[in-house]
């Protein structure tokens, strides 16, 4: 489905011509995903397929801000996802509970650090996932703040930090802080959350948030903000549901961060699903821009286009990151693109201007719901080229898993529902193949703008979705048991676990992550390979099964791939033309963010944030590491 504002038609005919593509500087690093395109890309190439296997670490940074909740006297965990910037010549990065740190590129030496001190008190994991950066056009001389650095918090906070000093800019919001939650207004059950940096187009700031999930049917109805950058002030708001839904069904938000083209002036939201994630019974009216990519105009927030990629969502399927923007030179023509990476596993291509398929999106028919009140979409958008990241069926029993298991995974199988993919959650507990934590994850994939290869990590991942009614999940509570998540409002609550072995053994057959590379030319696989070792009972896995991911990879144009993400807490460097590791280095911590790489004094850097994610695995870390060739 794809909904267009049609007063802006004769607009997106005159940028036809205008690519927007956003050129990197081996000097910059500027968003969280390398450019406001998201390719995270760089032009550096000092370190080579060559010579990386002779990287070393240059310098370690700890910033104490770690915390495994009881474990260390908090009531959070902490899931550190930020990723470095390297603006105005120094590294700035945030960490999970908000505290920015200003880095000499270099040394690692700490020249500042803020703390936005937000209250955690009713904290659970706490994120960031990382820092926006804004400077003036025209530079008022002597003045503070005509360099901004924005942080946002769990209490729905944003920042605004002098790059320079470290202050705040008391002109911004109240005293430097701006508060989202004042246009919390409709169902105003939780607070918006406020983990991914905002865009900055221009002047203007766009920010989205993020929700707890699963607690609320009648939860804030997704939003979008377009205030000033230097002042806080509200400039737009976009509304994403229906006004004939939105006072009593929520989200449909954007958490995932969001992409700008800049010659066009359109920014992209990765939208997600609507609530109830797992029941849409009470919820059979089109809402058309959930589960989509959607074009705004960046300076009015003004919808330009929005394709629909999942029909009424019950798989919490969200549109997971922002979409990377990408020049496809095609059929003798060069096509202003973007490539939206999902959990499903499909890759969509897209023309960034209309929202058109650049390669076919045809309509399957899907299985049918048996659960009462539930009517899902007949068919769903579906994409054979580029081929998706995981298979569309169950990948098999895993004949090591079920054995040392006495045959548990067999006889746990044949009681679920399996129709393949898109198979609806059911009150006897559904394969959901992926499931909710992918095929690709959050962060997407990066690209290579000069050969038009697009590179992405993806999760093999079969989960268990089982619907509880609402009588059996209150009785089990006032039991005293946890029955899955509530879904309040909703006529079931749900049940979302992976599908392991008593003994915590995946019961589908492996790879359980793989890395992909693509010819966006042509839409052809080049290469997959299972990526990352699991760690487990202090053993590592064969390589041949490869980790679940979290966090996504970046291009140098040298041709490397640099990436963390797997469960074995190590950073690697592969060969892009290949898919080969040619170097890797143990951390304290999986990596779960992008890494950023950088050259600064005429020497390439490469900088992980080792924090882990409590959801990937138990190890949590506070590690900052900068990796370079030696003299």
């Amino acid at each position: 489905m794809r909904i267009r504002g049609l007063k802006h038609s004769f607009w997106i005919l005159a940028v036809l011509a205008m690519p927007g593509q956003v050129s990197a500087q081996p000097d910059q690093w500027l968003t969280a995903n390398g450019d406001a395109g998201a390719q995270k890309y760089s032009p550096a190439n000092q370190i080579s397929p060559q010579n990386v296997r002779r990287l070393k670490r240059a310098w370690t940074v700890h910033t104490g801000d770690v915390s495994r909740g009881r474990e260390d006297g908090t009531s959070y965990h902490t899931a550190w996802s930020s990723t470095p910037l390297f603006v105005n010549n120094m590294l700035y990065v945030s960490t999970p509970t908000s505290k920015v740190f200003s880095v000499q590129p270099d040394t690692g030496k700490v020249d500042w650090i803020y703390d936005a001190h937000p209250d955690l008190a009713h904290a659970g994991i706490v994120k960031s996932r990382g820092l926006a950066y804004w400077r003036a056009s025209q530079p008022a001389s002597g003045q503070p703040c005509q360099k901004i650095l924005y942080v946002g918090t769990e209490d729905s906070k944003l920042h605004a930090i002098d790059a320079d000093t470290g202050k705040p800019c008391r002109t911004f919001g109240k005293g430097g802080t701006l508060d989202i939650n004042q246009w919390n207004t409709v169902n105003p059950s939780l607070p918006l959350l406020i983990r991914q940096p905002p865009a900055v187009y221009g002047d203007t700031l766009i920010i989205g948030w993020a929700c707890e999930d699963l607690a609320y049917e009648k939860s804030p109805p997704g939003t979008v903000f377009g205030v000033d950058a230097r002042t806080g002030q509200l400039k737009w708001t976009f509304q994403i549901m229906p006004d004939s839904v939105r006072k009593r069904i929520g989200t449909a938000n954007i958490w995932a961060g969001m992409s700008v083209d800049p010659k066009s002036g359109l920014v992209y939201l990765p939208v997600s699903s609507p609530e109830a994630n797992f029941y849409g019974g009470d919820r059979k009216e089109p809402i058309p821009i959930a589960t989509s990519v959607t074009a705004l105009n960046a300076d009015t927030g003004e919808l330009v286009w929005s394709r629909q990629l999942v029909h009424h969502d019950i798989w919490d399927y969200d549109t997971d990151s922002p979409p990377t923007l990408i020049d496809i030179q095609k059929d003798g023509m060069t096509i202003p693109a973007l490539v939206q990476s999902t959990k499903q596993g499909f890759l969509y291509v897209l023309n960034r201007l209309t929202g058109e398929p650049v390669y076919p999106m045809p309509e399957h028919k899907v299985p049918a719901s048996d659960v009462p009140g539930e009517k899902p979409s007949p068919t769903q958008p579906w994409v054979d080229l580029p081929a998706p990241t995981v298979a569309d069926r169950f990948p098999g029993i895993f004949p090591l898993a079920d054995m040392l298991s006495l045959g548990f995974c067999s006889r746990a199988y044949a009681k679920l529902r399996d129709d393949g993919k898109f198979t609806p959650p059911s009150l006897q507990g559904s394969i959901a193949f992926p499931g909710k934590v992918g095929g690709v994850e959050w962060g997407g994939g990066a690209v290579d703008p000069a050969t038009q290869t697009y590179v992405v990590n993806s999760n093999d991942v079969v989960q268990v979705y089982k619907l509880i009614p609402r009588k059996q999940y209150e009785a089990a509570r006032k039991a005293g048991r946890k029955l899955g998540s509530p879904q309040r409002g909703a006529p079931y609550a749900v049940q979302t676990y992976p599908f392991l072995n008593p003994l915590g053994m995946p019961c589908w057959k492996p790879p359980y992550g793989t890395l992909s590379s693509y010819d966006l030319k042509t839409g052809k696989l080049l290469w997959r390979e299972p990526f990352g070792q699991v760690q487990q009972w202090g053993f590592y896995m064969p390589e041949s099964w490869g980790s679940v991911t979290l966090g996504p990879p970046i291009i140098t144009a040298s041709g490397l791939i640099f990436i963390g993400a797997s469960m074995d807490s190590r950073a690697r460097a592969l060969d892009l033309k290949t898919g080969k590791v040619l170097w890797k280095a143990q951390l304290d911590a999986p990596a779960v963010s992008s890494p950023a790489t950088y050259v600064y004094k005429g020497k390439q850097y490469v900088v992980f944030v080792a924090g882990g994610n409590p959801i990937l695995m138990p190890k949590l870390g506070d590690e900052l590491v900068a990796f370079a060739l030696p003299n």
